[in-house]
């Protein structure tokens, strides 16, 4: 079946936000999930996959908007996958993430909950992120509007829909160009990048170096890669910013011929060109990855100029982050956040703490001049090392930090010989604490366990096994990611 043949709902009113950042309506009793949409929204809806209890569409006219729709602020919204709640009013963005929350404690875990404590928004809701990675294709997506305009086939199909407006992304299958781009991913769309000119999401000289990155290179006649032929020589690139300017710029190259020494000589006339355009850079590194994936986790980056890594600072404490380091990518609220664990943990010099899924120690070190001893569990050996070196560098000893799977590393024989946690941090990834790892806290029965997550459906699933031995004291959402429907959030459970 064509799209122009999919079934079409007209003046379907939005009812509320649902999971992954879509929104829902019902017709005739069955769930609808819409993308981009707003709660109050009257839309007409192309149904793109029907199942018994459920359907699944796009948004083909906006016909009536809600009141509490806004116009996005960026023009790459509804090409560019990332920032779907742009336009919903930010407190009513936090409303429906606190209410994400509350649902998925009650509903999933069953949880009895005290008073929820009111969702710290962000103060920043533009420039927020420390951290960006783009990737180099030479088949540049081309946006809806563009598409529609060189493309008179796809023009009429998106006139036969009545497609309008940012929906129209959602409808004709563009295809790439043979032209460069450095960007973003085409939402669930590996080989698809989107070339962008400003994004919001960090503070300059971000989008300056990108787009000086991208024009030296078109200019040089140096070779974008081709995400499914695995063939090209710029293939992607991270910048991060620190609070107080300090910026690191990680260049990743796909191949490396230092025998033919074109090469070697390409690669160093493009990181000379940005340190002499772009004297903020404070860390410039690139790396060499010949393998079919993205990830830099096994590969060795080089320092080329500056120092090896740059610094965060929270409160007193400084924090080194390398090309590799995990760091919380909204730093203004990661401080806030860490005030509120400290806050929660209620230390009072004397406590043992665990720090499990630690990364690179940022919370054990919060907490460390405040306790007797904190132990950081974390299974990537580059994040521990970075740990040992933070707490080296702040003069902190009364840590420790051990690399290992934590379901391996937390036996009885661990706990006997690091002592007895009063506290124990878990703030592991989205898919939530290993069963092995509850099964042990449950056997330990530490007084206090704080449960930060940036899942709280996992989160729930998790605390519900921890139910008959703790209560839950204290709930607080935090939102490091606004315009995006994702939620932090730190649980107390405390023994009954």
């Amino acid at each position: 079946m064509g799209k122009r043949d999919r079934e079409i709902l007209e003046d379907i009113c939005i009812e509320s936000v649902a999971a992954e950042g879509n929104s829902l309506a019902h017709v005739n009793g069955k769930a609808l999930f819409v993308p981009m949409a707003v709660p109050g929204d009257i839309v007409d809806v192309q149904v793109t996959h029907k199942r018994r209890s459920y359907m699944e569409g796009i948004i083909l006219k906006l016909v009536k908007p809600s009141p509490m729709r806004l116009g996005p602020f960026c023009s790459h919204f509804g090409d560019c996958g990332g920032c779907r709640w742009q336009p919903i009013l930010y407190e009513k963005q936090l409303e429906f993430k606190q209410q994400q929350v509350i649902d998925q404690l009650t509903r999933i875990g069953k949880l009895n909950l005290p008073a929820v404590s009111p969702i710290m928004g962000s103060e920043k809701t533009i420039h927020y992120r420390n951290k960006l990675e783009f990737t180099f294709s030479n088949s540049r997506w081309l946006p809806s509007e563009e598409f529609l305009k060189n493309d008179d086939a796809a023009a009429a199909t998106a006139s036969a829909s009545a497609v309008s407006g940012p929906f129209a992304a959602e409808v004709p299958d563009a295809p790439p160009l043979p032209a460069p781009a450095l960007g973003f991913h085409i939402r669930g769309r590996f080989d698809k990048v989107l070339d962008i000119e400003k994004c919001h999401l960090q503070a300059e000289p971000s989008n300056a170096i990108r787009l000086a990155i991208r024009d030296y290179a078109i200019e040089k006649g140096l070779s974008f890669f081709d995400l499914r032929q695995q063939t090209g020589f710029l293939r992607t690139l991270m910048i991060r910013i620190t609070l107080s300017g300090e910026v690191m710029l990680v260049v990743v190259f796909a191949h490396d011929n230092p025998d033919a020494g074109e090469d070697d000589a390409a690669r160093k006339a493009l990181l000379d060109h940005l340190l002499q355009q772009f004297t903020q850079i404070t860390s410039l590194h690139y790396v060499i990855n010949t393998k079919r994936n993205d990830s830099l986790s096994d590969q060795e980056p080089v320092l080329y100029a500056g120092k090896p890594y740059i610094l965060e600072t929270m409160e007193d404490l400084q924090f080194r982050i390398g090309p590799k380091s995990f760091y919380q990518t909204n730093s203004g609220q990661a401080l806030r956040m860490y005030l509120k664990i400290r806050e929660f943990a209620d230390l009072q010099g004397d406590e043992t703490v665990y720090d499990l899924y630690t990364g690179t120690g940022t919370i054990a070190l919060f907490l460390a001049r405040h306790c007797r001893s904190v132990t950081g569990v974390e299974c990537v050996q580059e994040a521990v090392d970075d740990a040992r070196e933070n707490a080296s560098a702040n003069n902190i000893q009364n840590v420790r930090f051990v690399a290992g799977d934590i379901k391996d590393v937390l036996t009885a024989g661990f706990v006997a010989s690091s002592g007895h946690p009063h506290v124990v941090v878990l703030d592991p990834p989205r898919a939530g604490v290993h069963e092995d790892v509850l099964k042990v806290l449950l056997e330990t029965a530490p007084e206090k366990i704080i449960y930060v997550s940036c899942n709280p459906a996992t989160q729930a699933r998790d605390l519900a096994l921890l139910q008959r031995l703790y209560r839950i004291t204290h709930v607080q959402p935090v939102d490091m990611f606004p315009h995006t429907h994702h939620v932090e959030n730190i649980v107390v459970a405390e023994i009954k």
